[in-house]
């Protein structure tokens, strides 16, 4: 149970600095100065700790958290670094699986209350910041990093890691990031470091140009995973975060055996879930924080080829800054749709919904309360029936 000294702590945090997670773009930095600052504040010898340094836009949180466990797995005392959370703030800082205590995040944040800074840091870099700091007093042989947004100007572009990584690449966060595919490749390219080896999870020949371009003036070394058709979204997070445990632990004579205890370790030792998640078996209700195009159109194909036989019915909610035209159209005709706002000031709102034509076309029926919503959806057929949770964290956050 949380205590209510460190309750009010991280609400202080949470209401102090600017926060994607509750009012969007607005919270978006575009420049390290202020990370660097902060890490001058809090005497962090970045420079002196191993980093892996995953970018992407769907999978970064899953690939982060097999390589982590992998390392782990193997021996290494890991950090990670993930965003955002779920149920707990602390989520986001991790060593072994193991989230930071609450005393020293209110040890850092009181050392933050107690400075007058000539700056406004944001509050995903005030966490990054303080995850840094955790990370170099709990002397981690290395620190798996998810970025925040972006790459190139995200505040966790500061360290020079030991290996990058980026996932794929869809349109989300347009405002932010750029409208077309290549400006966000240019943008998750950013963080290729000098002579640092990279390797790309997914690609095609709109986007590989940018990479290879970003690559050469580095002269980094760069890998394309092939592609294999046919895997759903997890495989291809798994297959991708090999690769580099291949890379991270190439003298390692058991690499085998490691990536095994990975998945099979992987709550464990990173605290994933949320992501294809197996909530309930009676009845079978499968949560998922897919949220954009690309990350739901792989979910629900997902759905389709592993659960043919299933009648399946969708509990969604979705950020306002999603794109509801092209993410309806994804949604099948033959499925149920419990459709329903979340608590956060950034929750899509029913009357929106309702003037989407491809949903009014559907089997919806519309909430404003999420756990009233997922009360009355998870009661389905155990035999025939299934529920799909997806579309926000926020949604998994106020239901689980």
């Amino acid at each position: 149970m949380k205590s209510s000294v460190y309750n009010e702590k991280v609400d202080w945090l949470f209401n102090q600095f600017p926060v994607f997670q509750k009012v969007g773009a607005s919270a978006y930095k575009p420049t390290l100065d202020n990370t660097l600052s902060l890490i001058q504040f809090f005497g962090v010898p970045i420079d002196d700790m191993k980093f892996v340094h995953v970018a992407g836009t769907n999978g970064k949180g899953t690939t982060c958290s097999v390589i982590a466990s992998g390392l782990t797995s193997a021996g290494k005392n890991v950090g990670l670094f993930t965003s955002p959370h779920i149920k707990d703030f602390r989520e986001r800082i991790r060593v072994n699986g193991q989230m930071i205590s609450e005393s020293k995040v209110v040890d850092y944040i009181n050392r933050i209350q107690n400075t007058d800074f000539d700056f406004s840091p944001s509050f995903f870099e005030m966490t990054w910041v303080m995850a840094l700091a955790y990370f170099y007093e709990q002397e981690c042989d290395i620190v798996v990093v998810e970025t925040g947004l972006g790459g190139r100007l995200d505040a966790t572009n500061v360290i020079k890691p030991e290996l990058s990584v980026i996932t794929n690449i869809g349109l989300d966060h347009v405002a932010i990031l750029g409208d077309t595919r290549e400006k966000i490749a240019f943008e998750k390219a950013g963080i290729i470091k000098e002579r640092v080896p990279v390797i790309i999870g997914e690609s095609d020949d709109e986007i590989s140009h940018v990479f290879i371009e970003a690559a050469d003036v580095k002269m980094a070394p760069i890998i394309f995973l092939p592609e294999h058709l046919g895997e759903n979204t997890f495989e291809v997070n798994k297959r991708l975060a090999f690769k580099a445990i291949d890379f991270l632990l190439e003298a390692n004579t058991n690499l085998e055996g490691i990536k095994s205890l990975a998945i099979s370790s992987l709550y464990e030792n990173t605290g994933l879930y949320g992501r294809n998640q197996v909530y309930s078996k009676h009845p079978l209700i499968i949560l998922d924080a897919a949220h954009n195009p690309m990350g739901i159109q792989r979910f629900i194909l997902d759905v389709q080829k592993r659960y043919s036989d299933k009648n399946v019915r969708v509990l969604y909610g979705a950020s306002n800054d999603k794109d509801l035209f092209e993410i309806a159209n994804l949604f099948p005709d033959t499925w149920e749709y419990y459709i329903t706002e979340f608590k956060s000031q950034r929750t899509m709102r029913i009357q929106y919904f309702k003037t989407n034509e491809k949903l009014n076309q559907l089997n919806v029926t519309y909430f404003s309360d999420a756990k009233k919503a997922f009360s009355d959806a998870k009661v389905v057929d155990n035999e025939n029936g299934m529920l799909i949770v997806f579309g926000s964290f926020f949604l998994l956050e106020e239901i689980i």
